[in-house]
């Protein structure tokens, strides 16, 4: 008799539980917020919105100073055309002219070794028949030796121009280009930064700072508050989560709306938000929390409010 009440009084428990697609999970109505951070510590020059105003895709909220970005590019940019005209001269080779005079110079170089020599064989000469001293003549051999080592010192500046610029030193011409022309980007970039721009449609939701005052680097100068998507993030129970994946049908219930609002699942948390499963027992496990974030779905749920209560539940979890 014993056995049969408790059998009976487990079905009627059983009974008494509600169906997994009336199991509703509990959150809160969500938009994306996106926080503008600023790049620099210069001074806000203009803020050109006010909180509550809607703004598009890459339009403008605030402005920093950018006198100090506009020196460095300047200079940056100088740098990076004289590194390409040193590359193109590098890549180019020695002008004309330049292996004109070197041959010039070669010239001069045999005439005067020329000339030194016939001066040292006069004076030997004039030695042997006692007309001259051995000092000049000793004199004369330095002169003839020195323009000697000029003539190959101009030999070797010759035929370095005729065998053109060395590749080493093109390679090394053509870094320093490339670090100049990085440079230029890079300040590019950080001036194009000092506007802070929107890169979302919505509602400008919070202006921290006022015209003239200096944010610190990687401080929210603006927060946008999206247009889209207007999601649902709540956590759903452990018997739950083992029904739904991405793409699950589910109705979001607000206060103050009759009718439920179509959904369905984005995304679903791998792991509980509390002890993991394998911790717990079986009863205890049905208390696990799993974070999930559900999309609404129709043209007029932007409009919602956010950070209001929901509930989801899943119809079709029973099926």
């Amino acid at each position: 008799m014993t056995n049969k009440w408790l059998v009976f009084a487990g079905l009627l428990l059983m009974g008494c539980e509600k169906p997994l697609s009336e199991v509703p999970a509990l959150g809160t109505l969500e938009r994306d917020r996106i926080e503008l951070v600023a790049d620099s510590n210069e001074p806000i020059r203009a803020v050109l919105l006010q909180e509550g105003d809607t703004v598009e895709i890459g339009d403008a909220i605030v402005i920093q100073d950018t006198e100090r970005a506009d020196a460095a590019l300047a200079g940056a940019i100088a740098e990076e055309a004289a590194a390409k005209a040193a590359l193109a001269e590098a890549e180019e080779g020695p002008r004309v002219q330049e292996i004109q005079q070197g041959r010039a110079r070669l010239e001069a170089a045999k005439s005067a070794r020329q000339t030194a020599r016939y001066e040292l064989d006069r004076q030997i000469s004039l030695v042997e028949r006692n007309y001259s001293s051995q000092s000049l003549v000793d004199i004369l051999q330095g002169r003839y030796e020195e323009s000697l080592a000029r003539e190959t010192e101009a030999t070797a500046a010759l035929d370095e121009l005729l065998e053109g610029t060395r590749f080493e030193t093109i390679d090394q011409v053509r870094h320093r280009f490339a670090a100049a022309s990085a440079t230029v980007r890079n300040l590019q970039i950080t001036k194009r930064r000092a506007t802070l721009r929107s890169p979302v449609a919505g509602v400008v939701e919070a202006l921290p700072f006022e015209v003239g005052e200096r944010p610190p680097i990687g401080s929210t100068a603006a927060v946008v508050l999206a247009s889209a998507p207007t999601y649902a993030r709540v956590h759903i129970s452990e018997p739950v989560r083992t029904r739904v994946n991405s793409g699950t049908r589910a109705e979001v219930h607000i206060d103050g709306y009759a009718q439920a609002f179509p959904a369905r699942v984005r995304w679903v948390a791998a792991d509980a938000a509390f002890t993991p499963y394998f911790a717990l027992s079986q009863h205890d496990r049905s208390r696990l929390s799993y974070v999930a974030e559900i999309d609404l779905i129709g043209d007029d749920v932007g409009r919602l409010p956010v950070g209001v209560p929901v509930q989801v539940t899943f119809p079709g979890l029973d099926l």
